[in-house]
């Protein structure tokens, strides 16, 4: 059993993403936006966004077919930096990370690589394909991002599970070639593991 953090900007896809593949019916704790939020949740981009997690998003996924067969329990965190403080709490025991990245905001996606980073969890970035957006070579965004060359770029679209699933496994993959590898020296991750 794995524990998976899937972060990104708001509204860069993480509901849908667990949603997608999700065997058990998805726990969701989104609310509508209010007029109360309007000076914090900025919709520039994605207008008809009507709803937002306030807590997290959960789901189950086993890969019993997979070369080890594996039980993932996905967490989706809420996308605006006011959570933050909750990323800390959803992130412990986590095996890593996937970064949901909408490259039509991808200023908002800044927040979530630079806390995987810090925190020292392996991560991938997940491109999310949007229905009329451009697409962007993964190396592009990698240096877009200013992602080290061993963070893995992919594309997916989160609302088909067969993306999904592919991106979660090749997030299962980099965290077990990390965890082999060792860090050199000890990080926060650790630290939030072990407490």
């Amino acid at each position: 059993m794995l524990k998976i953090v899937i972060a990104g900007g708001f509204g860069a896809g993480k509901t849908t993403a667990v949603g997608a593949v999700s065997e058990i019916t998805p726990l969701s704790t989104e609310e509508y936006l209010t007029e109360a939020g309007a000076d914090v949740d900025i919709l520039e981009g994605v207008e008809a966004k009507q709803m937002t997690t306030v807590a997290f998003d959960f789901g189950r996924l086993s890969l019993p077919d997979a070369p080890v067969p594996l039980e993932l329990f996905l967490f989706g965190t809420p996308g605006q930096d006011r959570f933050v403080d909750l990323w800390y709490d959803l992130s412990r025991g986590a095996v890593g990370a996937v970064v949901l990245v909408d490259t039509r905001r991808l200023e908002s996606s800044f927040t979530p690589v630079s806390f995987f980073e810090d925190i020292g969890l392996p991560f991938v970035v997940a491109v999310n394909h949007f229905d009329g957006a451009h697409r962007y070579h993964p190396e592009q965004v990698r240096i877009a991002l200013e992602l080290q060359s061993c963070v893995p770029v992919v594309a997916c679209d989160a609302r088909n599970p067969s993306h999904v699933a592919s991106v979660l496994l090749t997030l299962v993959g980099h965290a077990m070639n990390n965890a082999l590898a060792g860090p050199a020296h000890p990080t926060s991750a650790t630290i939030l593991q072990d407490t």
